[in-house]
């Protein structure tokens, strides 16, 4: 008698261990560099925290021991921006984006572009500038909180844009992958790291003539970019760049040749193009309301 059941057909092969294994490791990646973001939202503020912390402890005579924790700092933010923009393109590639990592991504952005950045120049700028009290020291711990706030908000609106898609005239829903409403949180931190790692000598190396009224400025750029993140102005989202042969073989070369210059530039190179991101969106904006107004 023979006994009935399922038979393997020949030529067939069951799906082994160790590629699910595989498939399920590919998880961990993007999750990786979320980790990698954070621990870099960490260093940068306790190397922040350390370089103010040599400044109270002997006043104008430790500047440059500052300098080094406020430069590891702000390189720290830069690196972040990278693991940032890695994780995100690495899940869409993978296929791995689960609602956990999108969560954990929004919370790692908070601390890293959020707490990080304005710690940072509260304590390079106007925190060790104007004595501690005075309506200058105040307006500064005001400005420093509200950055943090619109790019909390900043990161609440994108993640409400994403699980609501615009709709179109056709009736469909689409994601508008092209462009960000508003500017993005890592970019408004990367400009302020930008500036400390061009010169990380605190403000008040300048004396008591020139170091208040940079310190001044500083506040007015956080400000705008506070402004600038919950503002309805779009900005580039480079999501579709390298999308045909021939753009991915440019975009592969603008990398490699941005990546020599920071390399041997880098206090230049990483200023001016963050700069030129940050302006690129408001001169689009203006561009666009002058062509309206022309006949």
């Amino acid at each position: 008698m023979v006994a009935s059941g399922p038979r393997r057909q020949e030529g067939t092969s069951a799906p082994t261990p160790q590629r699910r294994g595989i498939r399920k490791g590919m998880y961990l990646l993007p999750s990786a560099f979320t980790a990698a973001n954070i621990a870099m939202g960490y260093y940068a503020v306790m190397n922040a925290l350390r370089g103010f912390q040599y400044m109270s402890e002997s006043p104008g005579s430790n500047l440059q021991g500052a300098a080094i924790h406020f430069d590891n700092a702000a390189v720290a933010i830069s690196w972040a921006i990278l693991f940032d923009t890695l994780d995100g393109r690495i899940a869409r590639m993978t296929k791995t984006t689960t609602e956990i990592g999108v969560q954990l991504d929004s919370i790692s952005d908070v601390l890293t572009f959020g707490i990080a950045p304005a710690v940072l120049t509260y304590a390079w700028s106007y925190g060790s500038t104007f004595a501690d009290g005075s309506p200058q020291h105040k307006f500064g711990w005001f400005a420093s909180f509200m950055f943090l706030i619109c790019g909390a908000f900043r990161l609440a609106r994108f993640n409400v844009q994403a699980m609501r898609p615009r709709p179109l005239s056709e009736g469909t829903a689409k994601l508008d992958k092209k462009s960000f409403v508003g500017m993005p949180i890592p970019a408004a931190a990367g400009l302020l790291a930008a500036l400390i790692h061009f010169n990380p000598t605190p403000l008040l190396s300048f004396g008591p003539q020139w170091g208040p009224l940079y310190s001044i400025l500083v506040m007015v750029l956080v400000a705008s970019l506070g402004a600038l993140m919950i503002s309805t102005i779009r900005y580039s989202s480079f999501k579709t760049v390298g999308g045909t042969r021939r753009s991915t073989h440019l975009t592969i070369l603008f990398v490699v040749a941005t990546g020599m210059l920071l390399w041997l530039f880098s206090r230049y190179v990483l200023l001016a193009l963050v700069a030129a991101y940050a302006l690129h969106g408001p001169l689009i904006k203006i561009a666009s309301y002058f062509r309206r107004r022309s006949p």
